[in-house]
């Protein structure tokens, strides 16, 4: 029999609270639940179950009639986002042969998308309809649209500068359209010489948005520098920094996440998990700190209830994340309670859908 590396808290230790909870069971919550540290602990529409039972009442949360509701189903944005991606393609090709980008279109039939599914509480399954299957190119105008638009509303930016955002990101891909599309299509690595002029995209974009009638700099920035990395490694300049414009750095991470977990003609996706450790740890270059630790924290928070494999081979179920140390969360296995962040021989493999 495999030995856990479970060890600490176990089930029905500690005082127990009669919160008055359990004539919710069955309930769906309407809001975020968390406890008297501000840690989110059971997430807006999760199903009031056992388990969520005795983490509010292990909390000494008492749920209110405004609380719940009746089960309903979960939102289902996969229909609207491949609707979406549709419409960036029609948009796309337009901008190839006009040389023009349609701004007024891309405000009226994409905003609204992206606007509604930001709004998406699951977001497991919000990223799961935002990877790529055989439309990674134009896909990933959505996809990364979607994820800074996210993290905007995390950031509380305000609905000007929110707006400014969304352009910026769903079009900071734009100058692709003077690349040719073998190279963009390349499944090998590309040349030294191939590079050089894929590289050249983040100017392209920038000229393009720059001479499109109803945007600003801080939008055409974003095109140009969403490669460039905090210590100077990225691309065109080099820059690093505060030197980055704030916005650039945003994309950055949305751009490094969405593409990490989608499916590409030359490389697999990687696993959700695995890609935020990936960035926690600068493999993808340095990515700014702030934006990555609540890209983190909201990431994690979303996937409280969510089922994970061990490296030991255990499963258990993410009860409670750490706002230190957000990817080593608190484990509810059969045998008691883990937390990740107290030891280093156990780690999440992955999660299961």
């Amino acid at each position: 029999m495999r030995k856990s590396c479970a060890f600490g808290l176990e089930r029905g230790r500690g005082r127990r609270v009669n919160t008055g909870n359990e004539r919710f069971y069955g309930k769906q919550l309407k809001r975020d639940m968390f406890n008297q540290s501000g840690v989110l602990v059971v997430p807006a529409m999760a199903l009031v179950g056992m388990e969520q039972l005795q983490i509010l009442n292990r909390h000494g949360i008492s749920l209110e009639e405004h609380d719940v509701g009746d089960r309903t189903e979960p939102s289902d944005h996969s229909q609207l986002i491949d609707e979406s991606v549709l419409i960036i393609e029609d948009i796309f090709q337009e901008i190839r042969y006009t040389k023009q980008i349609p701004l007024l279109t891309i405000r009226k039939q994409i905003f609204p998308m992206i606007y509604h599914t930001t709004e998406q509480p699951n977001l497991f399954a919000l990223f799961a309809c935002l990877q790529s299957k055989d439309d990674y190119t134009f896909r990933h105008n959505i996809g990364v649209g979607v994820i800074a638009t996210l993290i905007g509303r995390w950031l509380e930016l305000k609905e000007s500068e929110l707006s400014q955002l969304t352009i910026a990101a769903t079009l900071h891909d734009v100058g692709k359209l003077k690349i040719p599309l073998e190279l963009l299509n390349k499944p090998e690595k590309l040349t030294a010489e191939e590079f050089e002029l894929m590289k050249k995209h983040t100017w392209f974009g920038y000229e393009m948005i720059q001479n499109t009638v109803g945007t600003n700099l801080r939008e055409a920035l974003v095109a140009y520098q969403h490669h460039e990395r905090q210590d100077g490694s990225g691309y065109p300049l080099g820059i690093k920094g505060d030197q980055i414009s704030f916005f650039s750095r945003i994309v950055a991470v949305a751009d490094v996440f969405h593409a990490m977990t989608s499916q590409r003609a030359y490389k697999n996706a990687a696993p959700f998990y695995e890609t935020l450790k990936q960035m926690h740890d600068n493999a993808f270059g340095v990515l700014d700190p702030q934006i990555i630790r609540l890209f983190m924290d909201k990431m994690m928070q979303s996937i409280i209830g969510n089922d994970v494999l061990l490296t030991d081979g255990s499963k258990g179920t993410i009860v409670m994340v750490n706002p230190h140390d957000p990817l080593h969360p608190l484990v509810s296995l059969d045998s008691g309670f883990l937390d990740l962040s107290k030891q280093s021989s156990c780690h999440i493999e992955r999660i299961l859908i």
